[in-house]
């Protein structure tokens, strides 16, 4: 089983919003974070910035926002 850490960028800095997410669901508003024991997360306005498949990480950002 392979869990990403997904990373929101913003204003330039970086936050970590979940270390072991099982599942990230992109929807036109925004997207949705699972993990295996806690409750899911949406984060509205975000889009995927990169997946780091060798490093496990998924980068987002706020629609707008530059990279």
């Amino acid at each position: 089983m392979c869990q990403m850490r997904v990373v929101l960028v913003q204003d330039g800095n970086e936050a970590v919003v979940a270390e072991s997410a099982s599942q990230l669901e992109v929807g036109e508003d925004g997207i949705r974070i699972s993990t295996l024991f806690e409750e899911p997360q949406f984060i509205p306005g975000a889009v995927v910035r990169a997946i780091d498949f060798l490093n496990g990480r998924v980068t987002v950002m706020q629609k707008g926002e530059k990279a």
